[in-house]
């Protein structure tokens, strides 16, 4: 019976000026790259344009070996091969991509995936500190690849383009201060994957791409952080890796080592000391040829906390300090507009942490009392945080009736539950007064929390 011969794929290699032998040995090396070995030949080509069929994961190397070549994203699909979806990848395994190419296609296969799948269990991490380290260093040392200049006219990207993800990104992340990091999380992944990855396979200027991905990593990070906040560490850890080489595209040193910055505040959330120290301290060095004061301070003040919960007294203290020599120049240079979060509350609420951490109380009171009282209470979330920590600090100076009232209000608030994180806050106070678990204010506080949380149940 004969076959109909592979215009699809035919077509795609024409377009990326690909020889049969060409395009075997690219498939060879992509799939070395993945730790694989094919004996891809120049005759298995011929035989998959005359139409004969094709292995599901030498499908996706031709795919990528083709999207590398005319650096945009080809599917499987798109070289008529069909029924070849790439089964997805352990959401914990990822690695530092190569290429451009390899990158959008890490996220392109990230958005099909909802945070509340697949959550992390147990207390290993989902990447290992090699692949971490690994991922730091080469981002450390990186250039800028620049901005593929041979992609195909078939759309030209504006400056209006790049507004619109802007204004998309403001409201997802106003939707995410509010209601927390898994609400409307689908409708984001949605936009992203259909609307703005594949932009950056477009055609555009020097200017606008480098707008473009500005905009594209901003979108990529709060992803990453929404997953982080509904508690799906492993996806999280890959979106901020994928974004992390989004920014070496253009030399987004300034993003990238934001994104280092919040890989840190994550390790620390987790308890992972050591990696919080070395995320933060190559978020400060990576940032400080080009970073403004305002964002030194924020990568100094989480470099404090990361020492903070290593016990490093000594060190936590000489971070605050610099954190704070910073921000009193934060007026001093024009920031990115994602920055502007980094207001004296903030930096106010990342001291009270440490002083938690260190378990300095009347120090931790000050500063969290500070805190809370700067925080705008738009960002409900960050509002609950810092009512927790100057529960915890309360309780820190023996004021068991004083910390449970605080932290009953930051349960009353409401929003903030939303937050697997403002959750984890809390079950964590609870944990610290269980000692007191007779106290009928106590007892009251954990009979709130119940009906809270059933209240958030029934919403």
């Amino acid at each position: 019976m004969s076959k109909d011969p592979n215009h699809r794929l035919a077509a795609v290699m024409a377009e990326a000026g690909s020889s049969n032998k060409g395009l075997a040995r690219r498939v060879r090396e992509v799939a070395q790259r993945h730790g694989d070995r094919l004996g891809t030949t120049h005759v298995a080509v011929q035989r998959w344009l005359d139409g004969g069929g094709i292995q599901r994961q030498t499908a996706v190397y031709v795919a990528e070996a083709l999207s590398d070549k005319l650096r945009r994203k080809i599917a499987p699909k798109d070289l008529g091969f069909p029924g070849t979806v790439p089964a997805r990848e352990p959401v914990g395994a990822t690695r530092y991509g190569g290429s451009l190419a390899e990158t959008l296609s890490t996220l392109e296969t990230l958005t099909h995936q909802r945070p509340e799948d697949a959550r992390w269990p147990g207390d290993e991490p989902p990447l290992p500190d090699s692949d971490v380290h690994s991922a730091a260093l080469s981002w450390l040392v990186s250039r800028p690849d620049g901005l593929p200049t041979d992609a195909p006219a078939t759309r030209r990207v504006g400056m209006r383009d790049v507004a619109a993800i802007r204004t998309a990104a403001g409201f997802f992340m106003q939707l995410d201060f509010q209601f927390g990091g898994g609400h409307a999380h689908k409708a984001f992944r949605h936009y992203f994957r259909e609307d703005v990855l594949p932009l950056l396979s477009a055609s555009y200027s020097a200017k606008v791409g480098e707008a473009l991905f500005q905009a594209a990593s901003e979108m990529s990070q709060l992803l990453a952080w929404s997953a982080y906040d509904s508690g799906n560490h492993a996806l999280s850890h890959r979106y901020m890796m994928s974004t992390l080489r989004l920014t070496q595209i253009i030399g987004d040193r300034v993003m990238g080592a934001r994104i280092l910055t919040n890989m840190s505040h994550q390790a620390n959330y987790l308890g992972q000391a050591p990696r919080a120290v070395m995320l933060a301290r190559a978020s400060v060095e990576g940032g400080r040829a080009t970073a403004t004061p305002r964002a030194m301070a924020l990568f100094s003040a989480h470099e404090a906390r990361a020492l903070a919960t290593a016990g490093d007294h000594r060190g936590a203290e000489r971070a605050m300090n610099e954190a704070e020599r910073f921000f009193e120049h934060a007026d001093s240079a024009e920031d990115p507009e994602w920055l502007a979060y980094m207001d004296e509350a903030e930096l106010i609420g990342e001291f009270c942490h440490c002083f938690r951490d260190l378990g300095e109380g009347p120090d931790a009171v000050r500063f969290a009392e500070r805190a809370v009282e700067l925080t705008d209470p738009k960002y409900a979330r960050t509002l609950g945080f810092c009512r927790m920590v100057l529960a915890q600090s309360q309780l820190l100076n023996g004021d068991l009736e004083a910390a449970v009232t605080t932290a009953g209000l930051a349960v009353a608030a409401g929003d903030a539950l939303q937050s697997a994180r403002f959750q984890r806050y809390v079950s964590d106070f609870q944990r610290e007064v269980s000692v007191h678990a007779h106290n009928p204010v106590v007892q009251q506080f954990n009979g709130d929390v119940q009906a809270a949380i059933q209240r958030l149940d029934d919403e």
